[in-house]
């Protein structure tokens, strides 16, 4: 984002104003990544602003911080808490993105990071809309492969491993690609540069397991227990690449991304090359779920106001 967000940021427990929340050049999680994070939305309704899944994204925030010993000093509860009073704080009537994130201070340049190293918590707000534009996206497959479980834990949120989504998206922008799907070591599907990735052939849902080095995605899960409650069987499995050249329908998720129909994969289109039917039902429900509209799933938000 090149403009300024809200008035105010949450940093280690008190709102600081935008322009004065800085750290130190020598912060280490500059120099090597030390740093996990979460994305979260918070969705305009006709009388609130619903924060999506706001404690189950801080849980993850916190489990992200523990595989890298990274000291989170505050409860899930408070950094809930926070982010309600941080969009209050900044008057947040419209749609907005919020960003967590926990990182490494002045630790110095050994890479010996314990939980008695210094750390600070900030979250940012900031409004926001869509990520992708447009009725569907393209897509190509990387030739870079995804980070492994080997070497870089895929399931923790960290900084750091989006070095990975980054050669991954530059390749597929220079290349004329709206996104790219990355392979794991093993050559099969694994996720996007920032998104889940669902297949759907002969009206199964399929979609890669953890162990396809695939993030553990809070709107992942979410769709899958949507399309669940629409009668739609959902598999975790290997997908082989073949696979998504073969696939009558094929869907991004995430949380900037939220439901996006991928129509073409390496130029191949991907069946009718629009969005399908499935695809566009778990996407319209998920829209109005967000905002309040389907009461079942109402524990699911958070209000705001």
């Amino acid at each position: 984002m090149k403009e300024k967000g809200g008035e105010y940021i949450w940093f280690d427990g008190k709102f600081v104003k935008w322009e004065d929340a800085k750290v130190p050049v020598f912060t280490h999680a500059m120099h090597y990544g030390t740093a996990v994070f979460e994305g979260i939305r918070g969705y305009a309704s006709k009388d609130n602003v619903y924060v999506f899944r706001l404690k189950e994204h801080v849980e993850r925030l916190r489990r992200s911080a523990g595989v890298y010993s990274i000291a989170l000093h505050h409860s899930v509860k408070e950094l809930c808490d926070a982010t309600v009073a941080l969009l209050k704080k900044n008057n947040m009537k419209q749609s907005v993105y919020i960003r967590p994130l926990t990182f490494v201070g002045l630790h110095g340049i050994d890479l010996n990071v314990t939980d008695k190293s210094p750390t600070h918590t900030v979250i940012i707000a900031f409004p926001f809309e869509k990520y992708f534009k447009g009725e569907g996206i393209s897509a190509c497959v990387s030739s870079w492969r995804r980070i492994s479980d080997q070497s870089t834990p895929p399931l923790a949120k960290a900084a750091g491993n989006y070095l990975n989504s980054i050669l991954a998206t530059q390749e597929s922008h220079r290349n004329g690609y709206d996104e790219s799907i990355l392979l794991d070591m093993a050559g099969n599907v694994s996720e996007a540069s920032g998104e889940n990735i669902f297949v759907v052939r002969n009206k199964k849902i399929y979609t890669p397991f953890f162990a396809d080095s695939a993030l553990e995605g809070i709107t992942r899960e979410s769709a899958m227990a949507i399309a669940k409650g629409m009668g739609y069987e959902v598999v975790e499995r290997p997908i082989p690449r073949a696979e998504l050249y073969m696939a009558d329908e094929i869907f991004l998720t995430g949380t900037a991304a939220e439901i996006v129909p991928v129509t073409s994969v390496d130029g191949h289109a991907i069946g009718s090359g629009k969005e399908g039917h499935i695809t566009r039902s778990i996407r319209e429900a998920y829209a109005r779920i967000v905002t309040g509209g389907v009461r079942e799933y109402m524990g699911w938000l958070t209000p705001v106001w």
